[in-house]
C-alpha cells in the first residue's frame, strides 16, 4: 500500500456582499481546517504531528490576540506538567516557554544540593566545597598557640617557693646542716615537707629559730635521699625563696640564675613596703608591712611552710612589673 500525501491549504467561502472580521475568518478556518484533518485522519493519509500542531495552534492564537499572547496548553503539554520530575506549582516555572536559547529549568534533581560559603567579605560564592585542610591547619595553629601560652612564664604550674630550716653542726653548732624542707605550688599547696636527718652530728638544734627538736630527726628522710627528691621537683621550675642562697647553700646546691626569684633582693617589693630599695628587709617584716600578717610569732619557732607561703604570696604582688623588668634587661 502507498502512502498518499495531500496538501490541504484551508480557504473560505464568503457570501459576496458580507465582510465577514477577522475572528470570523479564523473561526471558520479552524473548523474547515479540523474537520479536513478528522477525515484524512479517518482515512489513514494523515500522520499526526503533535509538535506542527502546537505551532499552527500557537500561530493562530497570535494572529487573533497578538504575538505576546501563549496558545492554551496542549493535552500532551498537560500531561507533562503533571508528571513527578516537574511541578509548576512549587517551582513556579512555565513549561511551555521555548527555553532553547537557555538552560532548561523544567527539570529538578531531589539529590542534587549545594552549599554556599560566604567569605569575609561578604561575596557568595556558590557551589565552593570547603576547604578541610584549610580548617585543620587553623585548628592545628590554635592548639600550638594555646600550648605556647601554657608553658610560657606566667604559666602557675612552673613556680615553686622553697623554705629551709637548718640546724647547728660542728664546735658550737657552727656549721648550718639542713633539717626540713618545704615547697609550696603558686596557689599555696604544700609539695613537698619533710624532715631531714644532717649528715653530721647535730651540737645545735636551733629550736627558737629553727622549731626542730631531737624527735623529729628520729625517723627523719636522710640527707642524700630528700636532695635527690627536692632537686627532682626543682629541675626546670621558677623557684622563689627569701635569702635562698641560705636554702640552695644548705642542699648543696645551685640553680639557674634566670629561674630564681629572691624576695630579699626585688626592688620593687621594697619600695611598695615602704623600705629602701637596696634594703635587705626580712621576710617578717615585709610580710608585715605589706600584708599587715605576723609571721615567726610564738616561741616553737618558725615554720617552713608558712614562711615558704608568705613567700609566694609576696612574689605575686610584684610579678607582673617584675617580670617584664627581668625580660627588658636581659
Amino acid at each position: 500500500m502507498s502512502d498518499i500525501m495531500i496538501h490541504v491549504s484551508p480557504s473560505v467561502d464568503t457570501p459576496q456582499g458580507i465582510i465577514p472580521t477577522k475572528n470570523q475568518k479564523g473561526n471558520r478556518k479552524k473548523k474547515q481546517f479540523l474537520k479536513k484533518m478528522k477525515y484524512l485522519k479517518g482515512k489513514g493519509g494523515f500522520k499526526d504531528n503533535s509538535h506542527q500542531r502546537r505551532n499552527h495552534e500557537h500561530n493562530q492564537a497570535s494572529k487573533q490576540n497578538g504575538p505576546f499572547t501563549r496558545a492554551a496548553p496542549s493535552p500532551m503539554t498537560t500531561k507533562r506538567q503533571s508528571s513527578p520530575q516537574s511541578n509548576p506549582s512549587s517551582s513556579g516555572v512555565d513549561h511551555n516557554i521555548d527555553h532553547s536559547s537557555g538552560p532548561s529549568t523544567s527539570s529538578f534533581n531531589p539529590l542534587s544540593i549545594t552549599f554556599t560559603v560566604t567569605n569575609e567579605n561578604n561575596h557568595t560564592k556558590p557551589n565552593q566545597p570547603v576547604n578541610t585542610k584549610t580548617t585543620a591547619t587553623l585548628s592545628c595553629a590554635s592548639k600550638s598557640s594555646a600550648h605556647k601560652l601554657s608553658t610560657s612564664i606566667g604559666n602557675p604550674t612552673k613556680y615553686l617557693a622553697i623554705d629551709c630550716e637548718m640546724v647547728g653542726a660542728g664546735p658550737k653548732g657552727s656549721i648550718s646542716q639542713l633539717a626540713r624542707c618545704s615547697i609550696v605550688s603558686y596557689d599555696g599547696d604544700v609539695v613537698y615537707d619533710k624532715f631531714i636527718k644532717p649528715s653530721m652530728y647535730v651540737t645545735d638544734f636551733r629550736t627558737r629559730w629553727s622549731g626542730i627538736r631531737p624527735r623529729d630527726l628520729l625517723k627523719a628522710t636522710p640527707f642524700a635521699l630528700a636532695k635527690k627528691e627536692i632537686l627532682r621537683l626543682l629541675m626546670g621550675k621558677i623557684v622563689i625563696g627569701h635569702a635562698i642562697h641560705n636554702d640552695f647553700k644548705a642542699l648543696g646546691y645551685t640553680h639557674p640564675a634566670n629561674l630564681t626569684r629572691d624576695t630579699s633582693k626585688i626592688p620593687l617589693l621594697n619600695r611598695k613596703a615602704g623600705f629602701g630599695e637596696n634594703e635587705c628587709a626580712s621576710l617578717k617584716r615585709l610580710t608585715k608591712a605589706i600584708f599587715n600578717r605576723d609571721i615567726q610569732t610564738g616561741r616553737k619557732g618558725h615554720s617552713s611552710v608558712e614562711d615558704a607561703k608568705a613567700t609566694m604570696e609576696l612574689y605575686k604582688v610584684v610579678e607582673e612589673e617584675w617580670e617584664r623588668t627581668l625580660a627588658s634587661t636581659s
